[in-house]
């Protein structure tokens, strides 16, 4: 746990390992080696230097500036540029959270099915006419309705068990080094992924320039949630000088740790040989690897067959266990959390009054049911309208992909605007000069803008048709217009332009 004097406020290491465990994430590794190999790496560390560390200072910035009980996005936006696009911002991020609700609940049972069988076993779960996608979309419907319940009820003790497995899924950092360096010295030092022709993906969709370039997103959302930690500078000790100090120096932390995992990976897992089969995808290949990673292990000290399958398959049990206790932990808050964020911290007249009204375990149960509802519905619509399992684990992480990257265009473009505000307490500056402040902001708005606009409309590019544009297009849409619909209603009722 970090330890904050009072009086002095948090030093660069604690504030180092905050950033860390709130940004870097162990089954970004897998995703990246699955999709561009080693050429990820590439892409994360550019990530790193165009992206995270400018957007980091900003939010510090904004937290260090616009302070008080409920202020956050939605209170960065109004001061900086007005109510309308404050509301209009604030919504998608809350939609983004929609979005993650509706990939998470479905991919949820990956890890479930993992830690019994020893891999993904969802795309078996055809029954009573339905295929399996059918399948899993109904208990990804009954997972929202449970966590829902349960979090209503205010049951803040499965949330304590649940934190288990973000230990779990820690730990799985020190198996995969130590692992592979067991693997790389009983090879003689021998990659099971040959290093050359890094920049090549073994995946036609992100072989082209402009599949290279829909991979950016995957880089960006690698290092998202460092915008929860803007709030942390004054409480951070000096923060003039530790605060850039510990976000250039969790840039390059997080880099060497995402850099170090993807190649770790190529020790173990030969692409053609463990990650081309037709049942591998966005969903289930954290466990796929992870199985590989203990099979190549049992392999390289000599086990047979037999008992080399044996160890793959408990290497994926525990990460399986890990990830879908971490997976519940983070359910069991982010349904409640950014919903009451954005109702407790916009006016209340924006809302129906029951919304607003909160139980007696402080849930505004109403909206959370309501939230509910919406997310189920998107779910059966998803996984009906998708047959092929692999395509519907691609599409739903794809979509969360955008929707949590596209929130970060509203504070960017707010950044300039703030910074021109007079009248505001200062207590935290890097960007001095408007003129530098206004190019960095158009190159990193330029980036996030550019890296979504790749990955909705690859697949027309790449001739794969419209559906899966028409998935990544329909959530942002949808939310935007419900959003101006809301405030419209809103600024009639109050007169507010």
């Amino acid at each position: 746990m970090i330890s904050l004097d009072k009086e002095k406020g948090m030093k660069l290491g604690a504030l180092v390992m905050m950033i860390f465990t709130s940004v870097f994430g162990f089954a970004n590794g897998p995703v990246a080696y699955y999709l561009m190999g080693y050429g990820s790496i590439v892409f994360y560390v550019a990530a790193a230097i165009l992206f995270f560390i400018p957007f980091a200072l900003m939010m510090a910035e904004f937290g260090s500036s616009i302070k008080g009980e409920n202020t956050g996005m939605y209170k960065w936006l109004e001061v900086s540029v007005g109510p309308r696009f404050a509301f209009i911002g604030t919504f998608m991020w809350f939609a983004s959270y929609v979005v993650w609700m509706v990939s998470t609940s479905s991919k949820v049972w990956i890890p479930f099915t993992t830690t019994f069988a020893g891999s993904d076993q969802t795309q078996k779960l055809a029954i009573f006419g339905l295929n399996s996608t059918q399948v899993v979309g109904l208990l990804a419907c009954l997972w929202m309705v449970i966590v829902t319940l349960v979090s209503i009820k205010g049951v803040k003790g499965i949330v304590k068990v649940t934190s288990l497995g973000g230990l779990a899924v820690t730990s799985l950092n020190v198996v995969l080094i130590v692992i592979s360096g067991i693997i790389l010295v009983a090879n003689k030092g021998q990659l099971a992924q040959p290093f050359t022709n890094i920049m090549h993906s073994h995946i036609p969709s992100y072989q082209g320039g402009t599949g290279m370039l829909s991979f950016a997103v995957f880089a960006i959302f690698a290092f998202g949630g460092i915008e929860a930690v803007g709030g942390m500078v004054d409480k951070t000790r000096n923060p003039e000088k530790t605060f850039p100090k510990a976000v250039v120096f969790s840039a390059l932390v997080i880099s060497i740790g995402y850099a170090l995992a993807i190649f770790l990976w190529g020790v173990s897992a030969n692409w053609n040989d463990a990650l081309s089969g037709d049942t591998t995808n966005l969903g289930n290949i954290t466990y796929v690897m992870m199985n590989n990673l203990g099979y190549t292990f049992g392999d390289a000290i000599g086990m047979n067959h037999s008992a080399a399958m044996s160890i793959g398959n408990w290497f994926a049990r525990y990460a399986g266990l890990g990830m879908f206790l971490s997976y519940s932990g983070a359910f069991f808050t982010l349904t409640y959390s950014p919903l009451k964020t954005l109702i407790m911290g916009t006016p209340k007249e924006m809302w129906p009054k029951k919304f607003t009204v909160l139980n007696d375990n402080g849930m505004p149960s109403v909206a959370m049911w309501t939230q509910c509802a919406l997310v189920v519905g998107i779910i059966l619509i998803a996984s009906f309208a998708t047959p092929d399992p692999s395509a519907f684990y691609n599409i739903l992480t794809l979509m969360a992909n955008v929707s949590m990257t596209l929130p970060y265009l509203f504070l960017i473009y707010a950044f300039p605007k703030f910074k021109k505000k007079d009248g505001l307490d200062r207590p935290f500056e890097v960007y001095k000069n408007q003129s530098m402040t206004v190019l960095i902001a158009v190159v990193i708005f330029v980036l996030v803008l550019g890296a979504n606009i790749f990955t909705i409309f690859q697949p027309i590019i790449e001739g794969a048709g419209v559906r899966d544009t028409l998935w990544m297009i329909a959530g942002p849409a949808g939310f935007s217009a419900l959003a101006i619909i809301l405030y419209q209603i809103y600024a009639n009722k109050t007169n507010k332009a």
